[in-house]
This record gives C-alpha cells, sequence and structure tokens, in this order.
C-alpha cells in the first residue's frame, strides 16, 4: 500500500464506529472504542539469515517515516508516547495493552474526538514486523 492508501483507510475507520464486542477479521480488529489496522506486514524470519529481516525493517521505517509525515502535516507534531515506561499502569485499557506486548512507542496526534496512533511492532528476532495504525477514544494510558 501507499502513503495515500493509508491515509485513506485511516480515515475510513476514523468515521466507522466502534463495536461493543471485540472482533478481529485478518489484519483490523476493532473494539469498545477502538480500531486497530495493520497497514502493512512482513513475513516472519524463521528460515532467514539476517538479511531479509534488515530489508524487511528498513522498509517499514521508510513506511512509517512517510507516514508519520503526512499524519503531522494533517494534525500537527505528534507526541512520541513510550509504553514502556514505567509510569505506565500495570493495568491499561485496550488497545493500549496490545500496543504495549508489541512495541515500545508510538506516534500519537490527537484528530478532533479521537486519538490516531502510528507503530511499527514486531519484539522478536524471528517476529514479523507491522506497521500499525489505531483510532482510539481511550486516552494514552
Amino acid at each position: 500500500m501507499t502513503t495515500a492508501q493509508h491515509l485513506d483507510l485511516i480515515d475510513r475507520l476514523r468515521a466507522q464506529s466502534f463495536v461493543d464486542t471485540p472482533v478481529r477479521l485478518g489484519r483490523h480488529s476493532s473494539g469498545p472504542g477502538h480500531h486497530l489496522v495493520r497497514l502493512e506486514e512482513t513475513g516472519d524470519f524463521r528460515e532467514d539469515d539476517g538479511a531479509g529481516r534488515a530489508q524487511a525493517a528498513d522498509q517499514i521505517s521508510a513506511d512509517y517515516a512517510a507516514l508519520t509525515q503526512a499524519l503531522t502535516g494533517r494534525w500537527g507534531v505528534p507526541m512520541v508516547f513510550t509504553l514502556s515506561s514505567p509510569a505506565v499502569p500495570q493495568e491499561i485499557p485496550e488497545p493500549w495493552e496490545e500496543l504495549r506486548n508489541s512495541t515500545d512507542h508510538v506516534h500519537l496526534w490527537r484528530a478532533e474526538d479521537r486519538w490516531l496512533v502510528a507503530c511499527v511492532t514486531g519484539w522478536g528476532e524471528q517476529d514479523s514486523w507491522a506497521l500499525v495504525a489505531v483510532i482510539t477514544v481511550a486516552d494514552p494510558p
């Protein structure tokens, strides 16, 4: 997907109402007060000698930079929020809990009455990378 396609999908999710019961459909999940979408995903790296993971990391990083630049153009300078900080409470609501388990920081904008979040997920050396966007009404922890 291109940055323009990412923005279009984010805009469509911003316009959607939230569901009462959590649901996951492929790369998209929704729950009370949030939508989460994996805009791009790499394959896993179980059979990789390291070169593929490095190349995928470079591509996801470039796509993340392009997305955050485009979102900054729309919504202003983002907050960079660290979810792994000791100041973050042990129990936090979704979608923040899911993000905390897969990334250490997010870019965060206030987009009218909702929060818009962008990040890259993937912790382990064999895990796939994902460029993720979240729309939520839940304040950051």
